[in-house]
């Protein structure tokens, strides 16, 4: 260790966070987020939750004694209407970083400023790409790997620069994942989904053994599992005319994958994965129990103790670290009402009520709809 290495050691704290290995279970090896969307439930529920998020609109409104204002002049009002950065629009950089966080536990997005204090971008940076260390007065530091088309930028960011985005955290520093809680789950989908691949990878057709009244030598039976396999392993030769001589007989020792309860497995995983996300089995495209009814009701309790909660994250988080001191008085706000875009019967409904229960004007009701004012 040299003495700036000692000094800076007095200075900083590593924050480490639970390694990969920990995400094992059984001392088969660690679940990386990658492996871990191989699974079509993992992908399925991650997609859902990022990409419905993501599709909400948003609002950056200043609160008044009258109520609330859209303040349509600040930047992040800009960037939810032009794009973050010059690589992303808003839904791109929402869903990456709830993704991010779904996956990883946490989500670290760089806050850029131009030379008179405003901001100018919000640049999401992956989460495999940080060091996060605390200072001594607590504060924490992020060293960040840019990738860059000759070498790799190190940058070095402090809690005012950044937007973290944090899964349930154990300490209040950082977010741990839900791979990291779970692992055991996620590790059986994976096993099974291997089993599955290699089993129709594998298979032969017809299944059995070949029986013959007398004893082969090492060579002849090489010789027989070669020609065999090379005749009739795969799912593309399934089916094919078996043809047997020299006192060779057939013996059955199919299995489907319905006896060994494979499926039923299977159907499980994915139950259990879509449990550990918050997301109803129907929206993970499991439909085994679902009907219209419960459908509808899959869907409210979807935007109520899913996407609600992590909508308020990401509100909290916004105005935590993009909003000065001077704006505290303003806020972001994720327009859950939005999900009703696709309902044009209920949208309706619930605008005729605000009106009749003077809520909103008729001309407030046109607006949201993107009509011009009738006016008087």
């Amino acid at each position: 260790m040299s003495i700036f290495d000692w000094f800076r050691s007095k200075e900083t704290r590593d924050i480490e966070e639970p390694s990969w290995a920990a995400l094992s279970s059984g001392g088969l090896g660690p679940v990386t987020p990658a492996m871990a969307e191989n699974l079509s439930t993992v992908l399925a529920c991650v997609q859902v939750i990022s990409s419905a998020v993501a599709s909400l609109p948003a609002y950056v409104y200043r609160a008044t004694k009258k109520g609330r204002d859209i303040v349509y002049d600040h930047p992040l009002q800009k960037m939810i209407e032009g794009g973050p950065n010059k690589d992303m629009t808003w839904p791109d950089a929402i869903e990456f970083i709830l993704a991010q966080a779904l996956l990883r536990g946490n989500s670290l997005s760089r806050l850029e400023y131009d030379p008179n204090g405003q901001l100018k971008a919000i640049s999401p940076i992956p989460w495999e790409n940080v060091t996060t260390q605390q200072l001594k007065n607590g504060k924490l530091r992020f060293e960040c790997t840019l990738p860059g088309l000759e070498i790799q930028q190190t940058i070095r960011l402090l809690e005012h620069e950044v937007l973290h985005l944090k899964d349930r955290s154990d300490d209040g520093i950082l977010g741990r994942s839900r791979l990291a809680r779970a692992a055991a789950a996620f590790r059986t989908g994976i096993e099974l989904q291997t089993f599955s691949e290699s089993l129709y990878r594998n298979g032969t057709a017809p299944s059995g053994a070949l029986l013959h009244d007398q004893a082969l030598g090492k060579e002849a039976v090489n010789t027989l599992r070669t020609r065999f396999e090379a005749a009739h392993q795969g799912s593309n030769k399934a089916g094919k005319v078996l043809i047997l001589d020299q006192g060779l007989k057939w013996q059955s020792m199919s299995i489907s994958p319905e006896d060994a309860e494979l499926l039923a497995s299977r159907k499980f995983s994915t139950e259990e994965i879509a449990r550990i996300f918050g997301v109803p089995p129907p929206l993970a495209g499991d439909f085994s129990h679902s009907s219209f009814t419960n459908s509808e009701t899959a869907s409210r309790w979807f935007s109520v103790f899913c996407i609600g909660p992590w909508i308020k994250k990401i509100e909290a988080a916004f105005k935590k670290s993009v909003f000065t001191e001077p704006e505290k008085d303003l806020s972001l706000e994720i327009d859950m009402s939005g999900f009703m875009r696709g309902d044009y019967e209920s949208r309706w409904k619930a605008h005729k009520i605000a009106v009749e229960s003077e809520i909103l004007t008729r001309d407030e009701i046109r607006e949201i709809e993107g009509f011009a004012p009738l006016g008087g």
